[in-house]
């Protein structure tokens, strides 16, 4: 019964500004602005911008890192990403501008600057968001390239690297990545899933390779998922320092001699973590859902209605889980400012009527946002008490409210209303034992419940009794509503 759904639950995020604090003390960032700071007319740079070899001990000093190769690389992914924000401007060689290094015929640029630089300081949290988001392109990047250390041979003189011969797919690694970025994304977001907790990378490495349909995995899945597990180890070992997830990494003691892990997964809740546990940050769930609103999908954030009108927020929320709806139609309501309480809810109350597929949830969550608008929303609801779509609802609320002189409905609008209710429910995908209830509630509360409830005009009356017969625990209701889930057709067609 449903319409098209969101792929993704709505993400609920930190205000910009929040992030963007998050966004300075990101470590890689941190050493980023360090170095650009530290950058001026001295500072000799090589032809793809790169910090020339013997300014890395100066820069890893500037830093506060050791003097080796270890140092020397940090201090170098840090330019990398100084230049790739924006915080430092590098002129190429190759303009004409640059010098020899000493002792080489190599033309070295020079480095300045850049514009982006100030604007983590003088600019908006959107500012400083938006290079962050640059800086984590360059992480991501950074994540899924080969190391080229004993490939040297494969690098032409033009610095293009012949991937094939490396048996290296770029578009493939970057994709995986991608899809287990996304599935910890929707890991996080997912009722009953960790929220703010960790999830261990042999979950997150067999949710990329373990088909949905396998009973027990094969030795060869088993193998696949070790080997998946080793390449993200690598990968959220480059996106942590940029501030995207928190991660706890592998336990090298857990290496055979191969270099393999000794089993794609813990045997005991006790070993869990040595097998490496991953979370995403705030900022993490904010640079991901980015980059897939850049990509097309759909990934709401609660808040992004708060300044639409009704009946978008009526048809937003449709699928939203329940906490994350009262949250997005609280916003609404407070985004209203200064529109009196009477017209908030004449205008829930008019985005909700309708008779198309996804009416019945349209009004199932103008109920709950009425149910915020407080007392002073009487008038409006007094205004539909003939309405045959919204009457019975108006009624419920000013019985739950206490309101005097609240008329009698008719038995059809009882019928249409709990037809209503149940269409709404089905589409929102309700427990099973809810829905049970709310079944054999409704249909024991009225007398001859289903020689009646067949006639309503509702259109989805059919398609409520098929699933009052599939779930009532009474064989005889059960087929009741079948023989009436037919009438109900019948009549539909004649």
């Amino acid at each position: 019964m449903s319409a098209e759904r969101p792929t993704l639950p709505p993400v609920r995020l930190p205000a910009e500004a929040e992030l963007a604090r998050d966004a300075l003390v990101a470590p890689l960032l941190v050493r980023a602005v360090r170095l650009a700071r530290w950058a001026g007319p001295a500072t000799r740079v090589g032809a793809g911008g790169e910090l020339a070899e013997a300014q890395l001990p100066e820069a890893a000093a500037h830093l506060g890192l050791p003097a080796d190769e270890d140092g020397a690389a940090l201090a170098s992914e840090a330019w990398r990403l100084a230049v790739d924000t924006g915080l430092v401007e590098v002129t190429d060689p190759a303009d004409g501008d640059g010098e020899a290094a000493e002792g080489t015929d190599t033309a070295e640029g020079t480095a300045t600057q850049g514009e982006s630089l100030a604007l983590l300081t003088a600019g908006s949290p959107g500012d400083v968001l938006a290079i962050w988001l640059d800086g984590l392109e360059a992480a991501f990047a950074d994540a899924t390239a080969p190391v080229f250390d004993d490939f040297a041979d494969l690098v032409g003189e033009d610095g293009s690297v012949d991937f094939g011969a490396l048996d290296w797919d770029p578009e493939a690694e970057a994709e995986f990545l991608e899809g287990v970025l996304g599935n910890l994304y929707l890991l996080t977001l997912s009722e009953g899933g960790p929220g703010d907790g960790p999830v261990p990378l042999p979950a997150l490495a067999a949710s990329m390779i373990v088909p949905d349909d396998m009973g027990e995995p094969t030795d060869d899945i088993l193998e696949q998922v070790s080997e998946a597990m080793m390449r993200l180890d690598d990968q959220f070992r480059v996106l942590e320092p940029i501030g995207l997830v928190e991660y706890h990494p592998v336990d090298e003691t857990l290496m055979t001699e191969e270099g393999e892990t000794t089993a794609a997964g813990p045997g005991d809740e006790e070993d869990v973590s040595r097998y490496g546990m991953v979370r995403l940050t705030p900022l993490g769930l904010y640079g991901i859902r980015s980059r897939m609103l850049e990509a097309g999908v759909d990934a709401p954030a609660v808040g992004d209605l708060a300044d639409k009108d009704a009946a978008t927020l009526l048809d937003g929320i449709a699928y939203y889980p329940e906490a994350a709806a009262q949250t997005e139609i609280g916003l609404w309501i407070a985004g209203r400012g200064d529109a009196d309480t009477v017209a908030t809810a004449a205008d829930l109350l008019a985005a909700a009527r309708g008779g198309d597929q996804g009416a019945p949830l349209r009004r199932l969550h103008c109920q709950q946002a009425l149910a915020l608008t407080g007392p002073g929303s009487e008038p409006a609801l007094r205004a539909v008490l003939d309405d045959p779509e919204l009457g019975g609802l108006a009624r419920v609320w000013l019985a739950e409210h206490g309101a005097e002189d609240v008329p009698a409905p008719p038995e059809s609008m009882i019928f249409w209303l709990a037809v209503d209710t149940l269409a709404a429910q089905l589409d929102a995908d309700g427990e099973l034992a809810e829905l049970q209830g709310l079944v054999e509630g409704l249909s024991g509360r009225h007398s001859g419940f289903f020689d009646e409830v067949w006639r309503v005009d509702h259109p989805a009356t059919a398609e409520v009794l098929d699933a009052m017969g599939r779930l009532h625990s009474d064989n005889k209701k059960a087929k009741e509503a079948r023989k009436a889930a037919f009438k109900a057709r019948s009549r539909a067609y004649s």
